[in-house]
């Protein structure tokens, strides 16, 4: 009975990580084209050139509470303060693209 129960386990363990999708489900080979169009007029680097203390590094992510995809999505859909929304100046795909993109350079340091 344990044997199965282990089995049945494994199997559980083997679905579950076969079918989730990862933390960074864009495309960040896209995104990279996507972020040297539209945004690296602002965020060449990772930096900021309106507001220098909010970049994109990944301290700065953290600090600011917009560390994941779906916030990084948020964020660059319907922008805030000095930065535009890109909602209807760049597909769903792109915007997804472009924050997988954001997010892995941040941990990488840019």
């Amino acid at each position: 009975m344990k044997r199965l129960l282990s089995l049945i386990l494994l199997v559980f363990i083997f679905v579950a990580l076969t079918f989730t999708s990862s933390a960074l489900a864009g495309d960040a080979a896209a995104g990279k084209a996507v972020f040297s169009a539209n945004c690296n007029a602002c965020h060449l680097g990772g930096k900021n050139v309106v507001n220098a203390a909010k970049t994109l590094q990944k301290d700065d992510l953290d600090k600011y509470g917009i560390n994941t995809l779906e916030k990084v999505v948020y964020q660059v859909t319907n922008g805030k303060a000095a930065m535009p929304a890109f909602k209807g100046r760049l597909t769903d795909k792109q915007i997804e693209d472009v924050a997988t993109y954001v997010l892995a350079q941040a941990e990488k340091g840019w």
